[in-house]
């Protein structure tokens, strides 16, 4: 049964972010509502996905909820992976902060925008963002980070941190800075060029 799209005018803003959305010393990370489950000794896998380009539509230095547009199959992948057993979670680099177009607090809502599109179903555990830039024009983001993509800062510690067993998962992303990513870490990495999300994480969990 396929999800029906969003209507963004019509939901409640989201919640303020809260002291756990601030910068951390490598990345930052919106938490959701699920923890890890590795304590429970059994392995954990998880799929990576890059934000824009791949679960919804790149639209240039996204900061607005209102125009969050999910990319065809998205939220039917995401609830799919779930019922499969698979964490889910979002690695993004958003550099739009470390070149002044917009705070990290616009990034946490349009997040907490996603998350209330999903609901329980294809619930994100974690959404992690890199907001630096090499040659970024704010001065406290313009740094070479260990963090932002190709860089495998932002997948090794979400696998920390939650137990994820490298072998089984996954990233899937848009660019080849994506794989490059998902290979330093570790874990298989397939690049999403188009057409419906869903059939394409068929066709990727068949490749694993």
């Amino acid at each position: 049964m396929a999800l029906p799209l969003p209507n963004h005018g019509a939901t409640d803003p989201p919640s303020e972010p809260t002291p756990e959305m601030n910068v951390k010393p490598a990345f930052a990370e919106h938490h959701g509502a699920l923890e890890p489950d590795g304590e429970a000794g059994r392995p954990v896998r998880a799929a990576f996905f890059d934000r824009d380009g791949v679960l919804i539509v790149d639209t240039g230095y996204l900061s607005d909820p209102d125009q969050i547009q999910w990319i065809e199959g998205a939220q039917m992948a995401l609830a799919r992976l779930a019922t499969m057993g698979f964490m889910l979670f979002v690695v993004t680099n958003q550099s739009g902060v470390a070149r002044g177009l917009f705070e990290e607090d616009a990034i946490a809502r349009v997040h907490a925008a996603m998350q209330t599109d999903l609901g329980d179903a294809a619930r994100i555990a974690e959404f992690a963002y890199c907001p630096h830039h090499p040659e970024g024009s704010v001065a406290r983001y313009a740094l070479t980070c260990e963090c932002r993509k190709p860089a495998p800062g932002m997948l090794d510690r979400l696998i920390e941190r939650h137990g994820i067993e490298r072998g089984g998962s996954f990233l899937i992303g848009d660019k080849a800075t994506d794989l490059e990513a998902a290979a330093r870490a570790g874990i298989a990495g397939f690049l999403y060029t188009g057409g419906s999300l869903d059939r394409f994480v068929l066709g990727a969990l068949d490749r694993l």
